[in-house]
């Protein structure tokens, strides 16, 4: 049981797991309140000794829009987390941590400059 992989592999399904979870409340949420149009989960990062996860979230509007949402979302922060709490089979349920997904946006500024290159290629 003390094998890296196997730790590693029970990692990353319960940040698969919390990440539907989360998807499908942040789902309701967006149904029910307007104001979170066009922001998105793109990925949950559990903290090493799982009592955290990073949340990221994205948005076509940029940072600073989903700045402005943040605490609306924070608002609904232990709701959330009342709801992952009985969904999770864990002792403990743990602290949700919003955050922008810069990883994403850098992602597709690079797809965009090998879409050129290849546009340039061609000619």
């Amino acid at each position: 049981m003390n094998n890296p992989d196997v730790r590693e592999m029970r990692r990353a399904q319960k940040e698969s797991l919390i990440r539907k979870e989360l998807s499908k409340l942040f789902l309701e949420i967006r149904v029910n309140d307007k104001n979170f149009e066009g922001i998105y989960i793109n990925r949950v990062k559990l903290s090493p000794d799982k009592g955290m996860v990073n949340v990221f979230f994205y948005t076509h509007d940029g940072e600073e829009h989903f700045n402005k949402k943040l605490p609306l979302l924070i608002l609904y922060k232990p709701s959330v987390r009342k709801a992952l709490s009985k969904i999770l089979a864990s002792r403990y349920t743990p602290q949700l941590v919003f955050k922008f997904d810069k990883i994403f946006e850098k992602q597709c500024r690079i797809e965009i400059l090998l879409d050129k290159v290849k546009k340039e290629e061609k000619l």
